[in-house]
Order: structure tokens, then C-alpha cells, then sequence
């Protein structure tokens, strides 16, 4: 599907594009169409009890993965961002059984480490998700529409696609892009199914290059392509993720900026997760598992620090 066909469509018709070839994680045939995304919680609005109850269906060894990374001074960040934090002695012991405290200041940029994109964080001309313009509600004191706080509780199933394995390699290659044919091709060699309400999770193996080269990390990231990000919405998902800090490939085309990030978080209602630590998943070869996330509820907030789980 070409991607000026895709913007032209409605966004519940472009949603339900490919509905029909759509599977559920059991591998029976799925025939309900893919639903258009809640005009407030983007498609994390369509995610069902009954898709959390089959997902919860899927824990059967009880491990636990953490998905963040730690979150600190020396995080790798875009540049104009940055985090300190100071800690507070509570001063002298009080009452009979000499209680004693710490307290402590924050001040961050919350886009720094594993965090998640709201729909308030990137727009189309001054247009955000579900047509809201840029002069109704942003405010220098926080976002008054769209502000991670509104974000609900996401519960379901989580899809891991090892993208460094069906590459053949340990990391992708600074710039190196993937979309539809690459995914299509990795879940079917992985033995997973991609069905609507799921949550996507990259492993590319580019986390490893925080460390070794921070100023590459940020600047020659791989990753899905707007091919790839058009695809997994019109099976209907409801957040992307991937372990690198911007998700996508930074190899734009055609004079673009973040199109992936501008398809998402404009267009399909989905919400974007950076900085997944993917790694142990990709090790185990667990490939679907319970994904939960709670993330803080910050009012007005562009984006939001978060630490979500996989269990199996």
C-alpha cells in the first residue's frame, strides 16, 4: 500500500485494510475487523478485558522482564536534554522511636531513557491526533489535551520480533531500515502472529552502542521504516517499540523528519516506545509474553519515563 493511498484513506478504513488476513495469537482465522482507535486513547482504547484475560493466559513460568533501562546522568540523550537529581537529608531523628528520612528533587527531561511518546509529542503542521490543533492545547505550564496522563493502563499481548536474528547479525547496521516483507518474514521464521490490541517490541541489538559510542546511538539509529510502521497499524496495534531512541530507521527520505513517529502518533493512534531493553527477551527466545505497563501519570506530559514488564 503506497503511502500517499494510506493518508488518503480514513483512518478507520486504512485500519481495516488487511483485517481480513489478520490472525489471532492462537492462529485461528480472525474474522472481526481491526476497530478505528478511541478518539482519546488512540488504539490502546480497543484493547478488551477479554484480550487481557487471554493475554494474562500466557504466563506460564512466572519470569518477570524488565523492559527500561535506568534513567540517570549519564543516559544517552537527545542533546538539549538532560537529568539531575538531589537528595535531601530530612534532618535530625524525631518522636520516641527516632524515625530518620531522606527526600529528594527531580528535574528531568522525561524523553531521556526508556520512555513513551503521547500524541501531544508530534504533529502535522501544528495538527495532532484526532485533528487537535497545537494552539487548543498547549501551554507552557503542560499540555491541557493529550498529555501522557490520559494514557490507560496497557495490559496485553506482547510480540518480541528479534530483527538482529533474521538479519543474521548481533546489531543492524547504523542507518539500516526494515518494513513490511522483513517483519512478515521474521515472525513467520519466529513462529508468532501479529493480531490488533498487541504490543510490538524490536530487538535490533543497538542498545549495545550507547555505551561505545553515545553520539552514534542518537544519530545513526536503524530501524522500522514507514513501510513497516503502515503495515503493523493495519493489523491493528496498539504501541511500537523497539531498543534504540527513536524507533525508526534515522535514514530519512525525501526531505521527511521522524515519519514513523509522524504516521503513529498522527495518523494510526499508536503510541511509540523507546529504548526497550529488549535484550534478555531476545535471549530467551521469548518471542509473545503478558505486556503491562502503567506509566506515571505526570499531568501534562509530552512524554513519560517508564519501566513496562513482560512476563511469561
Amino acid at each position: 500500500m503506497q503511502r500517499n493511498r494510506i493518508f488518503g484513506m480514513g483512518l478507520a478504513a486504512m485500519l481495516l485494510a488487511g483485517a481480513a488476513c489478520t490472525k489471532a495469537p492462537d492462529a485461528e482465522e480472525d474474522t472481526a475487523p481491526v476497530p478505528a482507535p478511541d478518539s482519546t486513547f488512540g488504539m490502546a482504547g480497543t484493547i478488551t478485558p477479554e484480550k487481557v484475560a487471554k493475554a494474562a493466559g500466557l504466563v506460564t513460568e512466572g519470569k518477570v522482564y524488565a523492559l527500561g533501562v535506568i534513567t540517570g546522568p549519564d543516559s544517552v540523550a537527545y542533546p538539549g536534554r538532560s537529568f539531575s537529581i538531589i537528595a535531601y537529608d530530612g534532618g535530625p531523628a524525631q518522636g520516641a522511636n527516632k524515625v530518620t528520612a531522606h527526600d529528594d528533587r527531580l528535574e528531568t527531561h522525561v524523553g531521556i531513557g526508556s520512555q513513551i511518546d503521547g500524541f501531544g509529542h508530534i504533529g502535522r503542521d501544528g495538527v495532532h491526533f484526532g485533528g487537535r490543533k497545537r494552539e487548543d492545547f498547549f501551554a507552557a505550564d503542560g499540555l491541557k489535551e493529550l498529555g501522557t496522563e490520559h494514557i490507560p493502563p496497557i495490559a496485553t499481548r506482547g510480540v518480541l520480533l528479534d530483527m538482529a536474528k533474521h538479519f543474521g547479525v548481533e546489531r543492524l547496521e547504523p542507518m539500516q531500515g526494515f518494513g513490511r516483507e522483513d517483519i512478515q518474514a521474521a515472525a513467520e521464521a519466529q513462529g508468532v502472529t501479529i493480531g490488533h490490541g498487541d504490543v510490538v517490541l524490536f530487538h535490533t541489538g543497538w542498545l549495545t552502542m550507547e555505551q561505545e559510542n553515545g553520539e552514534a546511538y542518537i544519530a545513526q539509529q536503524p530501524g522500522i521504516s514507514i513501510d513497516g510502521a503502515e503495515y503493523l497499524a493495519e493489523l491493528g496495534v496498539v504501541a511500537i517499540g523497539a531498543d534504540s531512541a527513536a524507533l525508526e530507521t534515522m535514514a530519512f527520505e525525501g526531505g521527511n523528519v521522524f515519519p514513523v513517529h509522524q504516521f503513529l502518533l498522527v495518523d494510526a493512534g499508536i503510541y511509540v516506545l523507546e529504548t526497550m531493553n529488549t535484550a534478555e527477551l531476545a535471549a530467551d527466545g521469548a518471542h509473545e509474553f503478558f505486556f503491562v505497563l502503567g506509566q506515571p501519570r505526570f499531568a501534562g506530559s509530552v512524554q513519560a519515563v517508564i519501566n513496562p514488564i513482560a512476563i511469561r
